[in-house]
């Protein structure tokens, strides 16, 4: 019998430069992601979006003090999700390092580390609120509580800070999210909120387009701060389709040498083997010979065929007193100190949001998560800065769709969602674009490298700027935002419309898998109603604007990513014959840059039509037919084409307005029988609304 392929999907490699930038302090002691948000302290409305590890507590903290010390602010209330974030907001001496004051909180007020529930501590609050002190760290629920009991006028004059903001939802049913509309409604309140990821998992909106105006945004992306680590250069993202049981394909993505968190599937999903307890054994098992306990931190010492001993803290474990012993042996000072404190950590709910382990290199997901944020939260376990810690991962081990399976149609379902969330990762991960038009006064901007040769006057240009790692792309024919809100959409918010559109059920399908997806269909119709939806009240104008750089981004990324693999390829044939491993896959080892500069050499006629000619989703598709077999993609498509695509009136509308476009810039309307697919579908739409309209006329 033939060996069956290795499935890896290695989908991403971005190379950082370790400038330093994001990790120095300025004269104030505050680091670069501070140094923006305390630039806007003067808001009454700040939002700050900024990755895991980049120094949002202490951002906040500068701002906190100066608006209680300069700005009139009464007192500052700080709300966490959970009790283990409350100690992010600890004493800092931050004078010591050239601020103006210290933070301090009062042990009494640190509601996180009080006994005793979230209800019984309202109490607390109004004593708080009562008393002259100024600091009080407490969580959401805490703090629900309290505006439930006294009112959001209780809160009037005093700073409302809400951490891992996305926890918060426009959605009626989400009181902390009622309770923020209401604290705007009054406009009495400071409010600074905080995430690492702001978009959720689900379809709803942190907040509404009319409360979310009222924000200052800071925007620092992962990029920003994974260029200026000192030790980090290489962040991977990875996927890994497999059969059977997870546990016995597990070696194959987790190396014993790495610093890993392994979080395992929820007991109801598809992946779980059924029994977590076992599944835990069934990894010590893998990984080499039980030893037993270290008696003093509560973990397993497993020794390796390569005869190192490991040190798995297992987080999974029912019995209480011993999950709670080496919770607290993750906690000890060792922890950031010494990195051969722990191993491997093994966890189901545990160790993502706010868990702080500089050594993690890998961090390793068994089944597909529903939430995106939760995925970033995850990955971020993996981002920090630590001497000697050069290079980090991220990979999700996925079960492939088998068609002898009864639940085939779910497996198609996580794959799709999987492929999504790859897909919005390769783009946060990315520097940041900005898209200007291709016109004759187009000229060089201060700062960008336009690579050898300069800029040129009679091409679209690439100018990329090392010190902020953003790229400048002139395109011809793309629109510029014209209202305030538009460019705000188009400079801080093309991730969160781009998570939309990948987590779009029908884009994902016909993307993937029906080979007569015309792509403009994606993205013009697809991605103009997503962006409507999403803010509603947006200008026509800016609908197209954002669209087009929202799709430019994307297509971009992808395209680079295809251009750094022939790059790898290309570069390793030298010194292996041909750059490819033994099943044949080329090697993705090279940075998204080099991608990017490649395409730029490649493509130097970038305009608008090139840009909506592309699908976003084909090398997506490219990946995935290179990690499973034949049986498992014939599932998957037949379980897509089974369901027929229809012009429903949404679409038909849209695709009738892209049809008056194309009469105006040909001198008539499209045509059914034309040889242009694209054309055939406008004329399809116009013929629907016809349709519906003589229905209506006959009644």
């Amino acid at each position: 019998m033939s060996e069956k392929p290795t499935k890896t999907r290695s989908s991403l490699a971005v190379n950082y430069s370790s400038t330093g930038g994001s990790v120095q302090s300025n004269e104030l002691g505050m680091r670069a992601m501070q140094e923006k948000a305390y630039e806007v302290r003067g808001e009454q409305y700040i939002l700050i979006k900024s990755p895991p590890a980049s120094g949002k507590s202490r951002a906040l903290m500068f701002i906190a003090l100066d608006k209680l010390n300069k700005q009139g602010v009464k007192q500052a209330i700080i709300a966490v999700p959970e009790k283990s974030i409350g100690s992010s907001f600890a004493d800092e001496p931050l004078m010591k390092f050239g601020f103006f004051y210290d933070w301090h909180v009062e042990p009494r007020w640190n509601l996180c580390n009080a006994p005793g529930e979230d209800g019984s501590k309202v109490k607390s609050v109004q004593s708080f609120l009562e008393s002259t002190d100024q600091v009080l760290v407490c969580t959401h629920a805490t703090f629900r509580f309290a505006v439930e009991r006294f009112g959001v006028e209780a809160f009037d004059d005093r700073l409302i800070a809400i951490d891992e903001f996305h926890h918060v939802s426009a959605d009626g049913d989400n009181v902390l999210g009622s309770q923020l509309r209401d604290l705007i409604a009054r406009d009495k309140t400071h409010i600074v909120a905080m995430t690492g990821s702001y978009f959720r998992g689900d379809a709803v909106p942190v907040l509404m387009p009319e409360d979310e105006e009222k924000f200052e945004p800071v925007t620092y992306t992962y990029y920003e701060q994974l260029n200026g680590y000192e030790h980090l250069k290489t962040l991977d993202l990875g996927y890994y389709f497999y059969s059977g049981a997870y546990a016995d394909d597990i070696l194959k993505v987790l190396d014993p040498n790495e610093k890993t968190i392994i979080h395992i599937p929820n007991v109801n999903s598809r992946e779980s083997m059924g029994d977590k307890i076992k599944e835990v054994e069934h990894i010590i098992h893998e990984l080499g010979e039980w030893q037993g306990v270290d008696p003093a931190t509560g973990f397993h010492l497993v020794r390796t065929p390569a005869g190192k001993t490991l040190r798995i803290a297992d987080l999974v474990d029912d019995d209480a007193s011993k999950r709670n012993k080496v919770s607290a042996a993750l906690r000890m000072p060792e922890v950031k100190t010494n990195r051969d404190h722990v191993d491997i950590i093994i966890a189901l709910g545990m160790a993502k949001e706010g868990f702080d382990w500089v050594w993690c290199e890998h961090a390793l997901t068994i089944g597909y998560r529903s939430s995106l944020t939760e995925i970033v939260q995850i990955i971020g376990r993996a981002t920090r800065d630590a001497n000697g810690k050069t290079r980090a991962r991220f990979t999700n081990l996925i079960a492939e769709p088998d068609a002898s399976e009864d639940m085939v149609t779910e497996a198609v379902n996580d794959t799709l969602k999987a492929i999504s969330a790859s897909l919005l990762m390769e783009q946060v991960l990315a520097p940041r674009f900005n898209f200007t038009p291709k016109t004759p006064n187009s000229g060089p901007k201060d700062g960008y490298d336009y690579g050898e040769g300069g800029y040129k006057e009679d091409e679209t240009n690439f100018g990329y700027d090392e010190k902020t790692g953003q790229f400048d792309i002139e395109i011809k024919g793309v629109k510029e935002p014209q209202t305030p809100r538009g460019k705000r959409i188009c400079q801080e918010d093309l991730n969160e419309v781009i998570a939309a559109f990948v987590q779009d059920k029908q884009t994902a399908e016909r993307g993937l898998f029906d080979p007569e997806t015309i792509p403009q269909e994606l993205t013009q119709v697809r991605m103009g109603k997503i962006i409507k939806d999403k803010y509603p009240d947006l200008e026509p104008d800016d609908v197209e604007a954002v669209r087009q750089h929202a799709v430019a981004a994307l297509n971009i990324t992808q395209q680079a990513k295809q251009a750094a693999l022939e790059l790898s390829a290309g570069a390793g044939a030298g010194a292996e014959g041909g750059g490819r491993s033994s099943d044949s896959e080329p090697k993705a080892n090279t940075a998204l840059l080099d991608g990017i500069r490649k395409l730029a050499m490649d493509v130097r006629e970038l305009d608008v039509d090139w840009i909506d000619s592309i699908n976003p989703f084909e090398q997506a598709y490219s990946i995935i037919s290179k990690s499973m077999d034949e049986k498992s993609l014939k599932a998957m498509a037949e379980v897509i084409s089974s369901k027929k695509h229809r012009i429903d009136v949404d679409e038909a509308r849209e695709l009738a307005k892209r049809a008056l476009q194309f009469k105006r810039e040909h001198g008539r309307l499209p045509d059914l029988k034309s040889a242009d697919p694209w054309e055939q579908r406008m004329a399809q739409g116009i013929a629907v609304l016809a349709q519906l309209k003589a229905k209506q006329a006959n009644g």
